[in-house]
């Protein structure tokens, strides 16, 4: 009797931005799909192999799909298929937080 992988959800999808089309990717299965058969041949290398490694040990069981979620961004990015506004997400958050100190922040002891 063959063993059937279960498909794991990401914890949210990721959007790739390629030459002709944009596509949202939400689980490991969906990540193989594009690691294997849109992924540009220049950017098969260290990133992508990590990639597809971590999405089948996730399929798998020896992973979480946090774990696979964060290594197929990773090679997302080193592949450019992100595009510049969700790439810079920790950026745009820390630049919300000092907007939201605005003007009227009372530091003690100063007057």
């Amino acid at each position: 009797m063959e063993e059937v992988m279960n498909d794991v959800r990401f914890p949210e999808p990721v959007t790739l931005k390629f030459l002709t089309a944009s596509r949202n990717v939400a689980s490991t299965f969906e990540a193989l799909e594009c690691l294997d058969q849109q992924w540009p041949q220049w950017a098969r290398g260290r990133s992508w192999r990590a990639a597809e490694r971590a999405c089948r040990d996730a399929l798998d069981g020896w992973r979480s799909a946090r774990d696979a979620h964060k290594v197929f961004l990773k090679a997302a990015r080193r592949a450019g298929l992100i595009p510049s506004a969700t790439r810079s997400s920790r950026k745009s958050r820390l630049g919300r937080q000092i907007n939201n100190l605005g003007t009227e922040t009372v530091f003690s002891g100063w007057r």
